[in-house]
């Protein structure tokens, strides 16, 4: 069997969960079956890797319709192979096209919905349309659809009422635990951030439905005693990108230890700030799943992350971290429980202790990228 994988994200430009996810599964589903990898972006020279860019007479055109283009040209190149599968969007209309095109089945995976995130207006503008047409058609007419949580196939039968829930598997994300781990380094000398007093940090896109706005409030609530990392960086828009500047600069003007970290750091970086932190925090107002949780818990992390989407699937309350309620109608009430709850497990070392043990136990025993890689060839099967 040759799968061919589409992706708008793949190494080295990978910058959220999805391109995570297409990363690991490849490498983990290559030791099953062949496949390409059809992704977007810079050049790459890795062996059965094509990289498609933009249709040079649409570099001024809206970003959806410059995707979208991208997809045509995956369809044409998406040839001898036995099934295709697309990730998100970007790469929804590339996956269609391939299937119907040299009749192979096509599989897509959810791994956030356009309906759900209405925000992305703000950085698409009408190509947010165009998006959500193309997510809905990509969706609706799959071979299959995977769903990377409980809550997201809940979700998919939700915004798209036509699919039959007997179409839609769920296949949760994983984590790599040779390469997520407990370790030491330098960061903390690197980052200035004192390891001799309370650490709470955040690693992610800036991006609404990351919530990084709530957390930089919560944090004027948070223990005067207790540190903040942030790795934040990507935004979405310039607007964003200003808002989290100021919020960042006045919480830096009426405390210490507020460190934010705006470069996009390599893995072996970050699974030091995991490591070094006592909470790890995600205070997402909507995650499918939200593989950062998992990260931390396999670096041996207590977690504080908010109850939406596939989060909970992933965080066991009051046994590897705490989850906060979130409700859009009371953010004030969202943002002091999250300093609630950091300050209550920085208090308590024993129970800190105890929740991180207890995730990196169910990191390694629950998510394992090897066993969702053969979860997914299977579904391959079921329709060739």
């Amino acid at each position: 069997m040759r799968v061919g994988m589409m992706s708008r994200e793949y190494p080295p430009e990978v910058y959220g969960g999805a391109g995570v996810h297409v990363t690991e599964l490849t490498r983990f589903m290559r030791e099953i079956v062949e496949v390409d990898v059809h992704c977007m972006g810079a050049p790459r020279d890795k062996e059965g890797v094509y990289v498609h860019g933009v249709d040079p007479m649409l570099e001024d055109a809206n970003g959806a319709i410059k995707t979208l283009s991208t997809g045509l040209r995956m369809a044409h190149a998406a040839s001898n192979i036995d099934v295709v599968h697309s990730h998100t969007w970007y790469a929804g209309l590339g996956g269609h096209l391939a299937g119907k095109l040299h009749g192979i089945p096509h599989v897509a995976t959810a791994h956030s919905l356009e309906p759900d995130r209405p925000w992305k207006r703000e950085q698409l503008g009408g190509g947010y349309d165009v998006s959500s047409w193309s997510e809905k058609n990509a969706m609706e007419y799959a071979d299959a659809v995977i769903a990377v949580s409980a809550g997201m196939k809940k979700s998919i039968l939700e915004a798209y009422p036509r699919i039959d829930e007997s179409r839609i598997h769920v296949v949760l994300n994983g984590i790599d635990t040779a390469k997520w781990y407990p370790t030491t380094g330098t960061i903390a000398e690197e980052i200035g951030v004192d390891p001799s007093r309370p650490i709470a940090a955040f690693v992610g896109r800036i991006t609404r439905q990351k919530g990084v706005e709530h957390l930089i409030k919560a944090a004027r609530h948070f223990d005067p005693d207790v540190q903040l990392v942030l790795c934040a960086g990507a935004p979405d828009t310039p607007e964003i990108a200003e808002r989290t500047k100021a919020l960042v600069e006045e919480l830096q003007q009426t405390r210490e230890g507020i460190i934010w970290v705006q470069d996009m750091l390599p893995s072996e970086k970050i699974r030091e700030i995991y490591s070094i932190a006592d909470v790890f925090v995600c205070p997402s107002i909507y995650e499918p799943l939200g593989i950062v949780n998992l990260e931390a818990m396999a670096c041996q992390t207590a977690v504080v992350a908010s109850d939406v989407g596939g989060i909970p699937e992933v965080v066991v309350d009051g046994e590897t971290g705490t989850l906060v309620h979130y409700d859009e109608n009371d953010i004030e009430t969202f943002e002091r429980d999250i300093a609630e709850a950091v300050n209550a497990l920085v208090a308590d070392k024993d129970k800190t202790e105890t929740f991180a043990k207890a995730g990196l136990a169910r990191a390694k025993d629950k998510f394992s990228w090897a066993t969702i890689a053969q979860q997914t060839v299977d579904i391959y099967k079921s329709l060739i």
